[in-house]
């Protein structure tokens, strides 16, 4: 495996890592309504489970309300019982049409709580990102004891593994940092 092989799949990985993340934190409520609370919920529907953004067009026109319109209006009834089941803690009013969701304002331990969890997901993509990193230098190891790379292109690639390491550990620092931002605001 050459230098070039063991960085680009090192960055790739990293980079899934981090995006495992964002989508991680957009599932996460703060005191405003934001449709990605409620896009990954999956919904018993036409036999299988499917998302609920490939069954309605999920929106938040109003800061504390998001607005749910099914594609197909025979799946509104599934949708309901999908929120209502989730650990959302979401009321949803149907009027036939569409369905909304009155997003409550947090309790300040509720915040807290927010927080914490916005915590545990950094440490755990932080963690995948120094696998990978670990990963990475073992591959630059056997590389160099299989004399596909010499003992400097293999310190030099261990160099730019820890290079990227370093970035993507700053890019999920940043990702929470906002996020904690976020839940704490007062709205």
């Amino acid at each position: 495996m050459t230098s070039e092989d063991i960085l680009f799949d090192a960055e790739e990985r990293m980079d899934k890592a981090a995006g495992v993340l964002k989508t991680s934190l957009a599932g996460i409520r703060t005191g405003r309504a934001n449709p990605g609370l409620v896009d990954t919920l999956r919904v018993e529907a036409y036999g299988s489970s499917c998302p609920l953004k490939q069954l309605a067009n999920v929106g938040a026109p109003e800061p504390t309300q998001i607005v749910i319109r099914p594609y197909d209006p025979g799946t509104m009834k599934d949708i309901e019982k999908a929120i209502v089941a989730s650990d959302l803690g979401f009321n949803p009013q149907n009027d036939g049409r569409l369905i909304r969701i009155n997003i409550p304002p947090l309790s300040g331990e509720v915040r807290r709580r927010m927080v914490g969890r916005v915590k545990d997901l950094a440490e755990e993509a932080k963690i995948s990102i120094r696998n990978i990193r670990r990963d990475a230098n073992k591959a630059a190891d056997q590389a160099e004891k299989a004399k596909e790379m010499s003992e400097d292109e293999r310190d030099d690639t261990k160099k730019e593994v820890q290079d990227l390491t370093k970035t993507y550990e700053k890019q999920v620092n940043d990702l929470a940092k906002a996020k904690e931002t976020e839940v704490m605001e007062d709205d």
